[in-house]
């Protein structure tokens, strides 16, 4: 599982309020923490006004390279911010997100040609979200085949295919998985990922849903989240559910994991 960690958000009320009050501490512990605990990536998206989101995105930005190696997951809906964010960042990590929307593939695309750069891509156009999963299947084909005509392979690309939330939709899951399997038919290496907790919103005992869909979706073939790394049950349930499919030989990762306490009881975030 590739883990983009979650916490350096400005939708999230203590981050928004580290970044209000510029809080350079609680944004370089997060970094650290989401590092300490399995994030691959650190999403850094600043919420806040687009006034200011650039300079709000350089801030958070020079904090999280001062504090940890861990590639930086650059978050905006606003394709130039991305783009003029992406010379701050020391070495190419990931790009949160294109779509169809407004033409943002093809204004990100040419800049993304030939570089390391990984990318999270949204199944929606100009239409919006789409709760039919052929409609998303479609809109994930178009975006990876625009995608090859700049060299840009599919193995690069994350695919979050904007799972929509159990408590407006009881098939959620299903669509989500439907979506996955039409587009891995066209282009088996393409990566998948979710914003974890949307799945739960407007649930009560939103943990129980967010671990059970881990599982369900891992299963699938969902090889990535953006979730909350400092959430034990959520370390546990990838661990155990990566040696229940096979894929941790000998329980080597989840014992270690036990081990050394990142699972279990032995530590906390």
């Amino acid at each position: 599982m590739i883990i983009i960690g979650e916490k350096i958000n400005g939708a999230i009320p203590k981050t928004a309020e580290a970044i209000r009050t510029k809080d350079e501490a609680y944004i370089r512990e997060m970094a650290i923490k989401q590092t300490e605990f399995g994030a691959h990536y650190i999403d850094v998206c600043a919420g806040t006004d687009p006034s200011i989101e650039l300079e709000t995105i350089k801030w958070l930005i020079d904090i999280v390279q001062d504090a940890v190696d861990t590639p930086i997951c650059i978050d905006s809906s606003d394709t130039d911010i991305l783009l003029e964010a992406m010379a701050y960042v020391k070495k190419p990590g990931m790009i949160n997100s294109v779509s169809e929307e407004h033409g943002k593939c093809d204004k990100m695309f040419p800049h993304l040609a030939g570089t390391d750069w990984k990318v999270v891509a949204l199944t929606c156009d100009n239409t919006g979200i789409s709760s039919d999963p052929k409609v998303k299947v479609k809109i994930g084909e178009i975006i990876l085949e625009k995608a090859a005509k700049f060299g840009i392979d599919e193995d690069r690309f994350y695919i979050d295919t904007l799972v929509t939330t159990l408590s407006t939709n009881s098939e959620s899951l299903a669509s989500f998985v439907e979506t996955m399997d039409g587009i891995r038919a066209k282009f088996p290496r393409v990566h998948f990922t979710s914003g974890l907790s949307n799945i739960s919103f407007g649930m009560p005992f939103r943990s129980a849903i967010n671990k059970n869909f881990m599982t369900l979706a891992m299963n699938a073939g969902m090889d990535s989240a953006i979730m909350d790394p400092l959430s034990a049950d959520m370390r546990a349930t990838i661990f155990a559910t990566e040696a229940l499919l096979g894929k941790d030989r000998n329980c080597r990762k989840f014992l270690n994991a036990y081990r050394k306490g990142v699972i279990g009881a032995a530590k906390k975030a």
